[in-house]
């Protein structure tokens, strides 16, 4: 079932998640941005070959706050069926993450508890949902007790291989893909007892076409909110499939991001929730040298940064543009001085960017240059030189504080010091940088050519 439809899914992606290829020259369109959400999000899944190890605070808000809290420093304090335990180590899980140790209590509690939580990419909460999705079945019963909603087919899938794994040693479990694509006979009933699909398949299996008994459901997840209901219909049909659950079904809701509309959302779909937040980190900027380099247009660009270049060749870069064009474009110009690049762009496959991410990675290329969209999240040690090519700016052209620190907040880490180096070419771009210097409040120096030297000693 896993590998159903697969070639047929990768050219026209979820119904509702339509992908658009657009030209190079036409700014990113809505559309794009929500397949790129869905993309990151996998991507972040490819690349991640461990855990996060987060230094965010999780804080917890209980519905009932009379109730002790409790946290688990094993997976043997959550008294799990053996068969499960078996495969939760499998999956190489030695002690619960961060995420898990608050959220798994609660998940695992009888009677079930309704959970709201905030987890990046990477933290252990695929694991965590699962866990709680594998404990409730009755695998006696052959109908479907479990539903959960990924954003696209890739990303259910991807949900999907984690249920495999962690119940391989439970094989009387079995697990059906609502998907587009999957055509089943009219009138069918589904003997397996975890579903996972995208919310306009789930809902014609449980509405129009009646594979599904939503009232037989006892576990519902939603995963990846925020990717969710970035597209508009996956959000009223999440919320048709939720009316149609049981009273007393558990939801568990889950999203990277935690802005008003995901609020909104949730507090829809999850009545009486226990929420987990993380604290946000304060990424600081304190050991992260900025520059700024004055220039009159884009091939003087480029000269700054062949000349800044020379001195950097020891360590890795990133270089951020605002589109994918000037993206290959600078991408193409520096093969031809002859630097090893690595360039990551919106129309490449998942697969792919995991690739470049991975090569990089190893230091096969020094240099990464990427857009906005590919490099949220991605984390790579070794990178200790970033240039803004281009400033970022939102869609109605302010400073993006918010991305600019995510780019530069790469290098000073673990620690270590970093470099960042814009680039400006306007007056426009030099507006730009002031009220980002005036955000931080961190002043961002003039790099003039006798500042190379200092470059040198912060790189190598």
């Amino acid at each position: 079932l896993s590998n159903l439809h697969l070639k047929e899914e990768k050219t026209k992606p979820d119904a509702n998640g339509a992908v658009v290829k657009a030209d190079d020259n036409i700014e990113k369109t809505e559309d794009e941005e929500k397949e790129d959400r869905a993309a990151q999000s996998l991507l972040n899944k490819l690349i991640r070959s461990n855990l996060v190890d987060t230094t965010n605070q999780v804080e917890v808000l209980q519905r009932d706050p009379t109730s002790p809290l409790y946290s688990v420093k094993s997976f043997e304090e959550l008294r799990l069926k053996p068969q499960l335990l078996q495969g939760v180590y499998a999956m190489g899980f030695n002690r619960p993450s961060k995420i898990q140790e608050n959220a798994l209590p609660m998940m695992l509690a009888e009677p079930p508890q309704n959970l709201i939580a905030q987890s990046q990419s990477g933290t252990g909460k695929t694991a965590a949902f699962v866990l709680a999705m594998l404990s409730r079945v009755e695998p006696g019963n052959k109908y479907p007790q479990c539903l959960c909603l990924s954003p696209t087919y890739e990303l259910a899938l991807q949900t999907g291989k984690v249920i495999e794994q962690m119940g391989k040693f439970y094989p009387e479990l079995k697990l059906a893909y609502a998907v587009r694509g999957n055509k089943l006979e009219r009138g069918q009933k589904i003997s397996e007892q975890i579903v996972i699909g995208t919310p306009g398949t789930v809902l014609d299996w449980c509405s129009k076409l009646k594979f599904i008994d939503p009232k037989k459901i006892k576990v519902f997840v939603l995963d990846e909110a925020d990717v969710m209901i970035a597209t508009q219909g996956h959000q009223d049909q999440s919320i048709r499939i939720q009316r149609m659950l049981p009273r007393d079904c558990q939801m568990l809701l889950f999203s990277a991001t935690f802005e008003d509309s995901v609020w909104k959302f949730a507090q829809k779909v999850v009545p009486d929730p226990n929420i987990i937040k993380l604290k946000r980190e304060e990424e600081t900027l304190d050991t992260i040298k900025q520059y700024y380099v004055l220039c009159n247009n884009r091939d003087e660009k480029f000269q700054a940064l062949c000349n800044i270049y020379g001195a950097i060749t020891i360590a890795q870069a990133m270089i951020f543009c605002h589109t994918r064009k000037t993206a290959g474009w600078l991408a193409a110009e520096l093969s031809k001085e002859g630097h090893q690049v690595a360039l990551l762009s919106g129309e490449m496959m998942v697969e792919q960017r995991a690739a470049v991410i991975e090569r990089f990675r190893e230091g096969k290329e020094k240099v990464l240059v990427t857009t906005n969209v590919c490099a949220r999240g991605i984390d790579v040690e070794q990178v200790s030189v970033v240039i803004n090519f281009d400033l970022p700016v939102d869609k109605d052209g302010n400073p993006d504080n918010e991305t600019y620190l995510h780019r530069i907040g790469r290098t000073g880490r673990f620690g270590k010091r970093g470099l960042a180096i814009n680039m400006v070419d306007s007056k426009h771009s030099m507006n730009i940088l002031n009220r980002i210097q005036e955000h931080f409040n961190k002043k961002i120096n003039k790099l003039d050519t006798d500042d190379l030297d200092e470059i040198e000693k912060i790189t190598n």
